[in-house]
């Protein structure tokens, strides 16, 4: 009998699942010492962003922000895409407008702010900041405006997307004019303070298809839009340039092109020697394929862009200082490819996106610390897609108001504060392994993070590999010294399968594309961060305990101890 190659593939991933579940992974040990800090737990996480703002006053966006906004300790920065994009303010995938700039038949400027106050006042009632992007081109204002608006769709070409809104300004004093009316607004609108804590930035990977122009057109529009912003708001913080990867050729070329104009170029509208600059941006993405049936992800390739980044901004002694933001930080670029047109992004619906968002940000934290850098944010570009098929793929927190499991870890980071504190591990990959060979051994990447406060620890651990295949839990034993009580009240918090995961949920209805009411309440309150057991006081000797787990492949823990 003639075996097709979909039926050899589909043996072959059997027979590799089945070797995978015959191994059994050695027990991990983990040791977590309270008493050696290595840093503040900077919520570096508390950063999100999307490519279509007008969903954010939509049900299920407000929805959404204000469960980010609740998980924080700090206030969330939010970051997105065509704010000053011409158009009614109807959302479609990667697409957004506020026709906040038109003209009249004389060609004079024409303000109008409805849809940007609806976007900003949504975060602002929430306690959340905006990370003000300064883009893209209005149709009155772009050099080649048609065609304007995409109709881009999943599966087809993504160089779609790329028209009239990516060109440079046929006139940069009207655009400096139109940025400062917006700063100047807002300050009227939400007060100097408030305003005072926003980031402003200019434009998307303008070393890509984003911007059409060249990058001495881009240091351009940055002089104009600098000096247009700190003219509105003098105390502005104001930074680029968003580029792609650095550790590709392109990204790091235009990076550093920008830099240098910032320290030691002509500045275009003052003519003196350089131009304001408060914070650097760059992106960093991994690349998930499918091999032999399974996802196989790329830690690695995400990490390496955010070290070359890192690293770049390290050699230039006046900017080491400056806060660096990762202005959008995931395991691969397109959030609106679903897995159905895209099968390598099937991994995120479930527990290997969260295990994956642990497992990164640990290594973020441990890349800063190396190259000595001052670590501000990373933005997860994930939020959630209006009126869309359930659990269809995309690269989103929550599906029709329901929470998926990725959404838990950021429950899990608002948990641990205070000062982060030193682990070792026998199943761990160092960060610099991570960085150099993802994790592609036989054994997977069992690790944690741990922080430290005044009346309490927080540590995070998970169970993470880049292949998406079955196999046992491992034995995790945690050891954790430098307890300061006698007593503390402990509280386990696992993501997994079973436990805070809605999508095994709806699986288990039977994947319902029109659930009951009674059946979104359960997928809601699925969502939710569980405990695997009641919180129990436990008892402290020499300062020390120790917890013997099994923790899935894909899984994740959050142990907290508290005292008084």
């Amino acid at each position: 009998m003639k075996l097709t190659r979909a039926v050899l593939a589909l043996l072959l991933f059997s027979q590799l699942s089945i070797a995978v579940l015959a191994q059994a992974p050695a027990p991990v040990s983990l040791n977590v010492d309270l008493q050696k800090e290595i840093a503040p737990m900077d919520p570096v996480w508390a950063w999100f962003g999307y490519d279509e703002p007008n969903y954010t006053y939509m049900k299920d966006g407000k929805k959404l922000l204000s469960e980010l906004a609740r998980l924080s300790p700090v206030p969330v920065y939010v970051r997105a895409h065509s704010l000053l994009n011409t158009g009614d303010g109807t959302p479609a995938l990667k697409w957004g407008s506020t026709n906040a700039y038109t003209e009249d038949q004389q060609g004079n400027p024409v303000y109008n702010w409805t849809i940007i106050d609806k976007i900003m006042d949504t975060y602002i009632e929430r306690g959340m900041r905006p990370l003000a992007q300064m883009g893209f081109m209005p149709e009155a204002l772009s050099i080649k405006p048609q065609p304007y608006q995409h109709t881009w769709q999943p599966g087809q070409p993504y160089n779609k997307i790329y028209t009239g809104w990516t060109y440079p300004p046929k006139d940069y004093k009207k655009w400096a004019d139109l940025i400062y009316a917006w700063v100047q607004h807002s300050v009227e609108r939400y007060g100097r303070e408030k305003v005072d804590t926003w980031y402003w930035e200019l434009w998307n990977e303008p070393d890509s298809p984003y911007w059409s122009g060249t990058v001495e057109e881009y240091c351009k529009l940055y002089d104009y839009s600098a000096d247009a912003v700190r003219r509105a708001l003098p105390t502005a913080k104001i930074g680029g340039p968003h580029v792609t990867g650095p550790a590709g050729s392109r990204g790091a070329k235009f990076l550093e092109t920008f830099l240098n104009h910032c320290l030691r170029g002509t500045n275009n509208v003052t003519g003196q020697t350089g131009t304001p600059l408060d914070f650097i941006a760059f992106h960093a993405k991994g690349a998930p394929r499918v091999v032999n049936g399974a996802v196989r992800m790329d830690m690695g390739r995400q990490l390496w862009d955010i070290s070359k980044g890192f690293e770049m901004v390290a050699a230039y002694p006046e900017l080491k200082h400056l806060p660096i933001i990762i202005g959008e930080s995931d395991p691969e670029g397109c959030a609106a490819c679903g897995m159905q047109t895209n099968p390598e992004n099937a991994y995120r619906n479930g527990t290997m996106y969260s295990s994956y968002t642990a497992a990164s940000f640990a290594r973020k934290y441990a890349l800063a610390d190396h190259f000595g850098i001052n670590f501000k944010g990373a933005v997860s570009w994930s939020f959630e897609f209006e009126n869309q098929p359930w659990f269809y793929g995309f690269r989103d927190l929550a599906t029709n108001g329901v929470d998926k499991p990725v959404l838990n870890v950021f429950r899990m980071f608002g948990l641990m504060k205070g000062k982060r504190v030193n682990v070792t591990g026998s199943g761990a990959y160092t960060y610099l392994q991570v960085r150099d060979s993802s994790v592609r051994g036989p054994a997977p990447d069992v690790n944690a993070l741990a922080s430290r406060d005044v009346k309490s620890a927080a540590v995070m651990v998970w169970n993470y590999h880049d292949d998406d295949l079955p196999a046992p839990a491992s034995t995790v034993s945690l050891t954790i010294t430098g307890l300061p009580a006698s007593k503390v009240l402990f509280t386990h918090y696992r993501i997994d399968e079973t436990h805070s995961n809605a999508y095994t949920v709806w699986q288990r209805m039977g994947s319902p594309q029109n659930p009951t009411a009674s059946q979104v309440n359960q997928l809601v309150k699925a969502g939710q961060l569980e405990k695997l057991e009641k919180a129990k006081d436990i008892k402290i000797k020499n300062g020390q305990t120790v917890l013997t787990m099994q923790l899935p492949r894909q899984g994740v823990s959050l142990l907290t101890y508290s005292w008084k």
